[in-house]
């Protein structure tokens, strides 16, 4: 399988029919930076159709472990490479949600100078919870980053009544205040 760049998509639920329930796996590597790797938080947004968190209940990360309705949810322990994963079960997606938006930031690293510039690697992927078949997997988004200290890594989204991923790794200088400004979280 090609790694999928940067703003490219695939139309998951048209290909795959039958697909009901999926897990967004992110994998990153810090080497030897373990305050890096201890201050990096993967978090969702479930959106509405102008791209803003449904309320500040529809941001979900590890002290709101899922969505209100329990559509999207961090698992407590990640399979597989990867650091962290959000299970999401597609027809339990409330229809109010068009976009659901995977994010990485540095939770309290920023004090100690740490940024997502040091990260070695950093993907994020796509697989079948039924069987944990890779579906997608990002390019390395590690090498372009700098001095950020936020990450939007992917996003899946309705394409009318279809589900699709796209990559999109754009990066924040100023960490999570910029990711809460843009979709409207209230921190």
């Amino acid at each position: 399988m090609a790694d999928m760049i940067r703003g490219s998509n695939v139309a998951l639920t048209q290909e795959i029919p039958s697909l009901r329930s999926i897990v967004l796996g992110v994998e990153f590597t810090a080497g030897a930076e373990k305050v890096l790797t201890n201050n990096l938080v993967v978090a969702t947004i479930l959106c509405d159709h102008a791209g803003r968190a449904l309320s500040d209940e529809h941001f979900v990360f590890f002290n709101q472990l899922s969505s209100p309705d329990e559509s999207v949810a961090q698992r407590d322990a990640a399979l597989g490479e990867d650091n962290e994963q959000i299970e999401v079960d597609l027809p339990s997606v409330p229809p109010d949600v068009e976009r659901i938006v995977v994010v990485m930031y540095l939770n309290e690293g920023i004090a100690q100078r740490r940024s997502l510039g040091q990260l070695r690697s950093c993907r994020i992927r796509v697989l079948n919870a039924v069987d944990n078949a890779e579906l997608v997997r990002s390019e390395d988004l590690a090498p372009m980053l700098t001095s950020e200290t936020a990450l939007v890594l992917g996003e899946l989204y309705r394409h009318g009544v279809e589900w699709k991923f796209k990559v999109i790794g754009d990066g924040y200088s100023k960490g999570i205040v910029g990711i809460a400004t843009d979709y409207g979280i209230t921190l």
